[in-house]
């Protein structure tokens, strides 16, 4: 029998619950991408001249490099100087990292066309810097950014399925563990192609909702 419905529905539960643990490595690692990457952004554009030039080396390094070697590093090399990670914080560590140099270039976009005006006029009024960035700046810089993040929080998703080379009992490896112990492969691995289409549909959604609210904020 090429399709076992039985089958199917008996490994369900499994799957679902491996799922939670890959939307929780996807959420967690977007949300260091997020944090991070203005960051990274921010100390590129506007800070010393002695930040400038390391972190533009780190973010080009770590977009120049392929992002299994990065999860295997931060798990397997750490442990050496003394940075013992579990494999789950290790992978959802090495995501954000690996992310937050991509949000970085998008946030730079966001940055660089904030007009000249606006740093004036805050300026005039005495704002601090902090209070600058985050009552001036920022919320005219992160709208207009928001599909191309949002694009980034669906590949980030999609590259979850790394995590399992270091054993993280992520959605792609319970069912690669299922195809082992059953030798039937189809219905977990296109119940997992499945799951990964939804999810990714309903982030695509979310974020056009996102972006359609930032916008309705702006024109009112």
């Amino acid at each position: 029998m090429f399709w076992d419905w039985g089958f199917a529905w008996e490994i369900l539960p499994l799957l679902a619950h491996a799922s939670l643990v890959t939307l929780e490595a996807t959420i967690l690692g977007f949300a260091i991408a997020a944090v991070l990457g203005l960051a990274f952004a921010i100390g590129r554009m506007y800070g010393p001249p002695w930040l400038n030039m390391p972190l533009t080396g780190l973010i080009e390094f770590i977009r120049s490099t392929p992002l299994l070697i990065q999860i295997f590093f931060i798990y397997f090399v750490f442990p050496e100087f003394g940075l013992v990670l579990e494999a789950m914080t290790a992978g959802v560590l090495a995501l954000g990292l690996h992310y937050a140099t991509y949000a970085s270039e998008v946030y730079r976009a966001g940055l660089s066309n904030i007009q000249r005006g606006q740093w004036e006029a805050s300026i005039a009024l005495n704002l601090t810097p902090y209070h600058t960035f985050r009552d001036v700046i920022i919320p005219q810089a992160i709208p207009p950014v928001v599909p191309a993040l949002g694009n980034y929080l669906v590949a980030l998703f999609k590259d979850t399925p790394l995590l399992s080379a270091i054993g993280v009992l992520e959605l792609m490896q319970t069912a690669k563990i299922i195809g082992s112990d059953t030798f039937r492969y189809v219905e977990p691995i296109t119940m997992v192609g499945v799951i990964f289409l939804i999810f990714s549909l309903i982030a695509a959604g979310l974020i056009r909702m996102v972006e359609s609210w930032l916008n309705r904020r702006i024109v009112h």
